[in-house]
């Protein structure tokens, strides 16, 4: 199956689609109309060599994603909020609502400056907590078996094997809220359109529909494969002291993700059987992290798909290169 090279995220009540600098976000509004908004990002170091280096790309792109997630999912929290305010604001008289809307505009103007800041400060702290929960927290949990006489290796075993069960746990328990459920029925709404269109199908309704929800360039494969390699990796590293074991994690995170993303980006452009058996935890979790969507919001999808992808051409060349090898 050939890669289309596009990502995307859920958000609330709609779904981001990525295409190299370009992104749109998707929203159902709740006056029922589909809201997109197309824009661009660089990202931080876009443009350096240092993005062309394998294991250290991983690392940026992280960091990128999170950055760009963390800002469509809040504009899609403020769009149903805007959409909200405005149904308010239709039932007053005339006067009242250029008044409030004039009033809305200074208060945006004012706060705008703002956004660059917190937006930082949003990112480190879900990147301090992430660290906190899944690689300080293990290596305390595990640390006491080292009074039992086991060494550095079953003690490393042990953390990664907590890690994995916190990790689960984690998904398990949000994908038990009801707001978190839908967000996972956007998720699988995203991958169903990418893989309708890298299987050569025309992107619509029916065709996503009938589409699999589970996608091997996932983020969920991702941070699965980072409790995977960092398994692996702690298992080499042998430090005496809890302290030391926990500034080692934090130290060897970025080598870990780069890893990781590496093995990701393998996956999404092989149909090796080895690529597909490492693949396959990712795609199980999967089936945690993503919900079968309904037709409402497939076409959410499709509409961020088309204002950021010429998925007609992507087509074409797939049914070329289908036929070409029959």
């Amino acid at each position: 199956m050939k890669s289309s090279g596009i990502g995307g995220q859920a958000v609330m009540e709609g779904i981001m689609m990525k295409n190299g600098d370009a992104y749109a976000l998707a929203v159902r509004l709740p006056d029922g109309q589909i809201q997109v908004e197309p824009g661009e990002y660089k990202g931080f170091v876009k443009g350096k060599k240092i993005l062309e280096l394998p294991f250290v790309r991983g690392v940026f792109n992280f960091i990128d994603s999170m950055v760009l997630g963390i800002k469509t999912l809040t504009r899609s929290a403020d769009l149903a909020l805007e959409a909200e305010k405005a149904a308010e604001t239709e039932k007053k008289v005339a006067g009242a609502q250029n008044g409030e809307s004039k009033a809305s505009e200074g208060k945006k103007k004012d706060s705008s400056g703002d956004n660059g800041l917190m937006m930082a400060m949003t990112v480190a702290l879900s990147i301090a907590l992430a660290v906190g929960l899944f690689m300080v927290l293990p290596v305390l949990i595990a640390s006491p078996i080292k009074g039992l006489g086991a060494g550095p290796f079953w003690i490393a075993l042990v953390e990664g094997i907590i890690r994995l069960v916190i990790f689960f746990i984690y998904v398990k328990l949000i994908s038990k809220m009801e707001d978190i459920q839908r967000v996972f029925m956007y998720h699988g709404a995203e991958h169903k359109c990418i893989n309708c269109i890298e299987q050569g199908l025309e992107l619509t309704v029916d065709n996503v529909r009938a589409s699999s929800r589970l996608h091997k360039r996932c983020g969920t494969s991702f941070l699965l494969l980072v409790m995977l390699v960092s398994l692996l990796v702690f298992m080499f590293v042998r430090v005496e002291t809890v302290l030391l074991r926990i500034v080692s994690r934090v130290l060897l995170l970025p080598v870990i993700a780069g890893i990781s993303y590496e093995v990701l980006k393998l996956a999404g452009r092989s149909e090796s059987p080895l690529v597909c058996l490492i693949s396959k935890p990712g795609l199980a979790m999967q089936k945690l992290t993503t919900r079968e969507p309904d037709d409402s919001m497939i076409e959410v999808a499709i509409s961020a798909v088309e204002a950021v992808f010429d998925w007609e051409t992507f087509v074409s060349e797939v049914k070329e290169e289908q036929e070409n090898q029959k």
